[in-house]
C-alpha cells in the first residue's frame, strides 16, 4: 500500500464520515445531501472538514473544566459554518437533485 494511496483512503474514510453526521444533524436534506455526495467530488472536503471539527468540538466538551469554552465555542461556529455552507450548496445545486422521478405518482 502506496502512501499516497493511504492519505486518500483516511480522507474518503473521513469524509464519508462527516457525510453520515451531517445526514443525521441535518435530516430535512439527508437524501439531496446523499445525490450531491455521490454526484460531486467537491463535497468531500466539506465532509471531511466536517467530520475533523466535530470530533475536536466532542474531545473539547469531553475535558473537564471550563477553561476550554472559548474553543468549544470557536468549534461550536466551525460546525455550524460549515453546515451553513453544506445547505448553501445543496439549495444551489437544486437542479442536479430534482427533476426525474420527483413528480411521479
Amino acid at each position: 500500500m502506496g502512501r499516497d494511496g493511504g492519505t486518500d483512503r483516511n480522507g474518503k474514510e473521513t469524509a464519508q464520515r462527516g457525510l453520515w453526521r451531517l445526514m443525521l444533524k441535518l435530516p430535512a436534506i439527508r437524501g439531496k445531501l446523499q445525490i450531491l455526495a455521490a454526484k460531486s467530488r467537491s463535497l468531500n472536503e466539506l465532509f471531511e472538514a466536517y467530520e475533523e471539527a466535530s470530533l475536536a468540538l466532542e474531545r473539547l466538551m469531553r475535558l473537564p473544566g471550563d477553561e476550554h469554552c472559548p474553543m468549544v465555542a470557536e468549534y461550536e461556529t466551525i460546525c455550524a459554518e460549515i453546515e451553513s455552507d453544506i445547505i448553501q450548496y445543496v439549495l444551489e445545486h437544486r437542479s442536479d437533485v430534482s427533476g426525474r422521478g420527483e413528480d411521479s405518482r
